[in-house]
């Protein structure tokens, strides 16, 4: 019997692709399901991507990139840092990745040592705490609270400082809460000392009044977690980056070298096309997002799943469900059981997150309301 490493023993499943997994079972015996627990675009990729992919295929970008990527696509990645956030960016700080997952994967076996710790909020990506123990690193969970948007105080985070802590890991737009940090809690995160890593992924899903910022607008002691796969409907290309400070670049270097060589030529330069032509088309699928939003907001509140603080940013909400069970996992099941809607257990997020559920408004204002209709009758049958 092959035993398998030690090290991935502890790694917990994603508890989102489990349910996921259950759902395809259930189509395939004929059952409809609403799907509003995955995060993916529903859209498709704009045709002006696919356009410039496909000559980039036909002009013989077939090869290998230098290993941190294509100049020319780093050039426009800087280029858009410029113009959306003010900030000057050289273009060799940028390392392309087959999606930001292998970015963070890539990053965090190149800064931590077994012990270090990492500090993240509790709910959080479920990946990130996965990702720091596989290195032997512990994380460090800052509470955020329900009646507060999730947000962090950062006197919490410096509340958890000490002479392990690596970095402070934040999410903004926010998984699984949808919610936004703004610039006074941005410039007090800067300012605890340790490396901040930035997921930056939903920038772009913003839907109030609040202008999203880059903590690159406060620091440079920072790495910044980007990509393609949300805002342009690109999951399936798997083109990410991170912005790296100088210190990592050799390190990260050589490790792309060893461990990967290089990201897929085409599809960089249909990154290149997405970050200079497709804006009008996310701009579209930005606006019908902001619809999904409002509707699924007031239609959880009106069922008594309470939503206490409007998300504004990516396509989740966390949803309050404790009154109906404070096992948010078979909850989750139970509803996807009997009520053919797809969710995702709070408990994938963190113990912060038991007895809520997460719905994605990644699917169409029809199914949405009908998701809701059953979640009505799910509520009304149940003892």
């Amino acid at each position: 019997m092959i035993q398998a490493a030690q090290r991935t023993k502890n790694i917990t499943p994603f508890i989102v692709m489990e349910i996921l997994e259950r759902t395809k079972i259930l189509e395939a015996r004929g059952r409809r399901i609403i799907q509003l627990q995955i995060g993916e675009p529903d859209f498709e990729t704009p045709g002006v991507i696919k356009e410039a992919h496909a000559r980039a295929l036909a002009e013989g970008h077939t090869h290998y990139t230098p290993s941190l990527g294509d100049p020319e696509l780093k050039e426009a990645l800087a280029a858009h840092y410029k113009r959306r956030y003010g900030v000057d960016v050289a273009p060799e700080r940028f390392f392309v990745c087959p999606g930001s997952s292998v970015g963070m994967t890539f990053l965090f076996g190149a800064l931590l040592n077994p012990g270090d710790e990492v500090i993240m909020s509790d709910p959080h990506y479920p990946c990130y705490d996965n990702m720091v123990g596989f290195f032997g690193a512990v994380p460090k969970l800052a509470p955020v609270r329900e009646e507060e948007g999730f947000l962090y105080r950062p006197s919490d985070i410096r509340a958890r400082l000490g002479p392990k802590v690596k970095a402070i890991i934040i999410n903004s737009p926010a998984n699984p809460t949808g919610t936004i940090l703004d610039e006074k809690r941005l410039r007090e995160i800067a300012g605890l000392g340790p490396l901040v890593i930035s997921d930056e992924i939903y920038h772009g899903l913003t839907y109030g009044r609040e202008p999203e910022h880059s903590i690159l607008e406060y620091t440079d002691h920072a790495v910044v977690v980007n990509g393609f796969s949300k805002l342009f409907a690109m999951t399936g290309w798997r083109l990410g980056y991170l912005i790296l400070p100088p210190d990592l670049l050799r390190t990260m270097t050589v490790l792309t070298q060893n461990f990967m060589i290089s990201t897929t030529a085409a599809v960089q330069k249909a990154g290149i096309c997405a970050l200079t032509r497709a804006w009008p088309e996310v701009g579209e699928m930005r606006r019908t997002y902001d619809r999904r939003r409002k509707l699924l907001l007031a239609g959880l509140n009106n069922l008594g799943l309470s939503v206490k603080v409007e998300p504004t940013g990516a396509f989740y909400m966390l949803a309050n469900a404790r009154h109906l069970s404070n096992d948010s996992y078979s909850l989750a099941f139970d509803i996807l059981e009997k009520a053919g809607v797809g969710t995702d257990p709070g408990i994938d997020f963190g113990p912060g997150a038991e007895g809520f559920l997460r719905f994605s408004y990644a699917n169409s204002e029809a199914n949405i309301e009908e998701a809701l209709a059953r979640l009505k009758k799910y509520l009304e049958d149940r003892p």
